[in-house]
């Protein structure tokens, strides 16, 4: 790894989060209404022109479009991502009250999901054309085709029919508050996230491991009297390892910004659900920054998962 090729990742990935700012900040402003629509409501069609005019003045909505992007783009470059209009606190508060529910979110799906689908994409690619690959196989289109809000909201129907267990009835605990109920809100959609990882992961690895098995340092192994738990596990995964990390780095990136519909559902307060309750309200601020601050963390993962490549397999060279 070169200093040029950390540069150069550096670059691309300011040219991305630029890219991903403009669009974001387009996007909003298409959306029929604005931030005194959303304040206001329907007392809105009663203010005064001179009021109206005041307010937009006050909101930095008289300014042309290019003008309210380098503002807002400033002041995010400072550190200082606006005010929340709804609530008056200030964005980068709710972030950082919002990321840590999205981040243990995301590591516990990505972890149950790896191990799961890394498990049966083996245990299916170590006997093809069986039973129990036709089982795996179905395990993987099964999960694929799933839509997560539906399996989110079974799962909550099962749990509040038979067991009387309301996600939406008590208010979120945190991680180092109570371990064990934050442990509970968390592990139920970690699951239903988890279903389509660890379908991802499995048909990943299975093909990774057909691969790996059939060449030729495989036999050798066998060979040598190996036993098939050791060459299986040892030899044939590891270097199968590198697609199965790409995706497991992919999925992980998605889910810090894909759980809008199961943090809704599950009612816990992350960054999903932020953007979702600023998008309704017209959050300008809130939503811009947000989306910039995912794709900035999306963008850190691909990295990580990059130099990892030469970690597990040194002959991968970052140039």
């Amino acid at each position: 790894m070169t200093a040029g090729y950390l540069l150069r990742r550096l670059g691309e990935a300011v040219v991305t989060l630029l890219g991903v700012a403009v669009v974001v900040f387009l996007v909003l402003r298409v959306i029929p209404g604005d931030e005194i629509t959303a304040r206001f409501g329907i007392q809105a069609g009663a203010l005064t022109p001179a009021q109206v005019a005041s307010l937009r003045e006050y909101y930095g909505l008289d300014q042309p479009l290019l003008v309210q992007f380098f503002s807002w783009l400033r002041s995010v470059a400072s550190g200082n991502f606006g005010v929340s209009v709804t609530s008056g606190d200030a964005v980068s508060e709710l972030i950082l009250a919002a990321l840590p529910v999205t981040l243990e979110l995301a590591v516990l799906s990505t972890v149950l999901g790896t191990a799961l689908g890394v498990t049966i994409g083996v245990f299916s690619a170590s006997r093809p054309d069986t039973v129990r690959d036709t089982v795996g196989q179905g395990f993987g289109l099964l999960g694929l085709g799933v839509p997560n809000f539906v399996l989110a909201s079974a799962v909550v129907a099962v749990l509040s029919a038979r067991f009387g267990y309301f996600p939406s009835a008590a208010g979120y605990v945190g991680l180092f508050e109570a371990p064990l109920v934050n442990l509970q809100q968390q592990l139920y959609p970690a699951m239903v996230l988890a279903v389509a990882l660890a379908a991802a992961t499995m048909r990943t690895t299975r093909s990774a491991y057909l691969e790996e098995a059939s060449r030729d340092y495989v036999r050798t192994a066998h060979g040598k009297g190996l036993s098939a738990r050791r060459v299986r596990w040892r030899h044939v995964l590891h270097n199968a390892s590198i697609p199965i990390v790409t995706i497991s780095g992919i999925q992980f990136g998605y889910l810090l910004g894909g759980t809008v519909i199961v943090e809704q559902i599950f009612a816990l307060p992350g960054l999903g659900r932020l953007v979702l309750t600023g998008i309704v309200q017209r959050e300008y601020a809130v939503v811009q920054s947000v989306v910039v601050v995912i794709a900035a963390m999306f963008v850190l993962v691909n990295l990580a998962v990059d130099l990892l490549y030469a970690r597990i397999d040194p002959r991968v060279k970052l140039t």
